[in-house]
């Protein structure tokens, strides 16, 4: 019987780690929506600066969202697509009718500290699997995403 996948790992590790990256996948979709709903819904008096840095993070967001639903196929497994998966394992709970900047940015802050935990927690698991390609994609995400929440908790204060 064959334990290993076609790239060379661990069948078991690799589908612990599938469903992993589909909570991962799943909170990323909502952190999408969230950050899309801000920069459709902002106003005030920063609304021009946030408008622009919400499209900016969404678009970062969406990024992520495709790659780590090709990082589930690369390791065969099969990439949550519904919605209604997304809210049901989402470690994010979706954001509504939040217009103010402050509440805005307080909410991504949270959902990013959520992401970076569950990404540490992945880039443990797969580097426990050998699998470099799952680790060095959350590592950029982590060393991507600390500096971001560094600059909204100074734009915050």
């Amino acid at each position: 019987m064959n334990t290993t996948n076609s790239i060379g790992l661990d069948n078991q590790k690799s589908q612990a780690l599938v469903s992993a990256l589909n909570t991962l996948l799943s909170s990323y979709q909502i952190q999408y929506m969230n950050a899309r709903g801000f920069h459709w819904n902002i106003k005030g008096r920063n609304f021009f600066e946030l408008h622009l840095k919400f499209e900016e993070i969404y678009n970062l967001l969406l990024l992520k969202v495709d790659e780590i639903a090709e990082r589930i196929l690369t390791i065969e497994g099969k990439p949550l697509h519904a919605f209604s998966d997304y809210l049901e394992n989402s470690k994010i709970a979706e954001a509504k009718n939040i217009s103010d900047g402050a509440d805005a940015l307080n909410n991504l802050l949270s959902g990013y500290k959520t992401l970076i935990a569950m990404q540490r927690a992945i880039l443990e698991q797969a580097s426990d699997a050998q699998d470099e390609g799952t680790a060095a994609l959350m590592s950029d995400y982590i060393k991507e995403q600390e500096k971001l929440v560094w600059m909204l908790k100074a734009y915050l204060n």
